[in-house]
């Protein structure tokens, strides 16, 4: 899992040949103002969900684990904290993995949060079972998903 600013993306963009074109879309285009839905940027390579939720309560949300794609958090306004949980640590399977949706989900309880502000992202690999959109209220945000 990395935290960081959109400003210091640049430091990451080696670790996945497309980081780069995921973040220099995202930091050249007005995507708050833009309508909410998919944005393709390489097929099923790499697209955008562009997404306005109602967060949740941390004992609502469930922890969500992938296996194709590596998922980039974008907040663009509110507030949104990400709960985490090793993979190794699972216990409570709530639905199996289902290749469609490359998800997989458990009711297990995260063992550590993060807290999203606007300008920020949180890359999360398959091995980072996460709990997005926790908090109060709606939210914007992108959520990247890039091909591993």
């Amino acid at each position: 899992m990395i935290l960081s600013n959109l400003q210091n993306s640049e430091r990451i963009e080696g670790l996945h040949p497309l980081f780069k074109k995921f973040f220099d879309y995202v930091k050249s285009h007005d995507l708050l103002h833009t309508e909410c839905g998919r944005i393709e940027l390489d097929g099923d390579r790499l697209f955008i969900n562009n997404v306005n939720p109602t967060c949740v309560s941390a004992e609502e949300q469930v922890l969500e684990v992938h296996r194709d794609y590596i998922d980039v958090h974008v907040l663009l306004e509110g507030e949104e904290t990400i709960g985490w949980k090793a993979l190794e640590d699972l216990q409570d399977e709530k639905q199996p993995y289902q290749k469609e949706g490359d998800c997989a989900l458990y009711s297990d309880r995260p063992t550590s949060f993060v807290t999203l502000h606007p300008g920020q992202f949180l890359i999360v690999w398959p091995e980072d079972p996460h709990a997005p959109v926790i908090g109060t209220g709606k939210i914007r945000k992108l959520i990247g998903k890039i091909k591993i």
